[in-house]
């Protein structure tokens, strides 16, 4: 496919050890926000790319494998060493995970410990730095050069630095399109003042209402003026992900707001399901240009990738069953 219909993008790939709400566990199974984003789009785009850095000890047959989805892995810087990428997470019901101390959830399901999780220590919850990325966050400099040819970029969650690095390159680059989901590490107020450059030049932001809450704390508890704020920094639209109650969205230019509830589908396992509809709302809109049609696209990702386990379980779905749901979703939307 031509570089210039291609979406990118910019994330994390994990090695996931998953203890799912039900079904069977997945070990050292391919994982990472960067992959649900990718899959929510392929679910409307006919191929995804892939910006990200692992280590030489990431499994290349992944890579393959990758390929074989249509989600091209060009853009996966691959450094010299080890890189510790495990993501380790263990529901103890549908909606609520501990991502800490995986022996005692192994043995309360009286699995045997799998030795890839030895020494596994949980992410810290720390704030971020303004001077400092990551060293699994992709840099300016790991970006081919077609990725700049691109119909639209979507940046998955990363640190601040990362967010403020890459957003602006791509835009002076040449694309036009371009969406962030927040991380958590810089939605607080402490950050507010920061998002009137982050947001600059922005197609969409789309963060969680957690997120969004925080960011404005002691501030507001409104989350139409909050999102009428953060446009009034440059955003042409808030997605403001609600979970099972589905997104509110508000558009700057025409100042309309919506609410959308999410697609009754069966819930299985909700890991990546923000990151599915981020990826389908990416898809929606560069077919479009419509913010409602896109926030349609990104709600049935995520209703198609909430029943199953697997950053690919999306793309097993019926023939036609997106295409479906996107219709009868299209009926119940209210015009705030």
């Amino acid at each position: 496919m031509p570089a210039e219909t291609r979406l990118v993008f910019a994330g994390q790939l994990r090695r996931q050890y998953l203890l799912p709400p039900e079904g069977r566990p997945l070990l050292d199974m391919p994982g990472g926000n960067l992959l649900y984003a990718a899959t929510g789009a392929r679910l409307w785009a006919d191929t995804a790319a892939l910006l990200a850095r692992v280590g030489e000890d990431y499994p290349h047959d992944w890579l393959r494998q990758f390929e074989q989805k249509d989600i091209d892995p060009q853009g996966i810087k691959i450094l010299p060493g080890l890189m510790d990428l495990r993501q380790f997470m263990a529901y103890t019901d549908t909606n609520s995970f501990q991502n800490s101390n995986p022996v005692s959830h192994f043995a309360r399901l009286g699995m045997a410990f799998p030795k890839g999780l030895l020494g596994y220590q949980p992410p810290a919850n720390d704030v971020d730095s303004r001077i400092t990325g990551n060293a699994d966050s992709p840099k300016i400099s790991d970006i081919p050069s077609d990725y700049f040819l691109a119909k639209a970029v979507h940046l998955c969650p990363l640190d601040y630095l990362s967010h403020a690095q890459l957003a602006p390159a791509f835009r002076q680059g040449g694309v036009a399109t371009i969406t962030i989901d927040p991380a958590p590490g810089y939605m607080n107020g402490n950050f507010l003042s920061d998002m009137r450059s982050l947001l600059q030049g922005i197609t969409a932001f789309l963060p969680s209402e957690d997120e969004i809450r925080t960011l404005f704390w002691g501030r507001t508890t409104d989350l139409w003026e909050m999102a009428e704020t953060l446009c009034s920094y440059g955003v042409e639209m808030v997605v403001i992900k609600r979970g099972g109650r589905g997104q509110y969205v508000y558009d700057r230019d025409s100042h309309k707001k919506w609410d959308v509830p999410a697609y009754p589908g069966r819930m299985a396992d909700p890991t990546g399901a923000g990151d599915a509809f981020c990826g389908g709302f990416l898809a929606g809109y560069v077919s479009s240009f419509d913010p409602l049609q896109a926030v349609l696209y990104g709600n049935v990702s995520a209703s198609l990738a909430i029943e199953g386990s697997g950053a690919f379980y999306a793309l097993e779905s019926l023939p036609g069953l997106a295409q479906a749901r996107l219709q009868s979703l299209a009926d119940i939307v209210r015009l705030v």
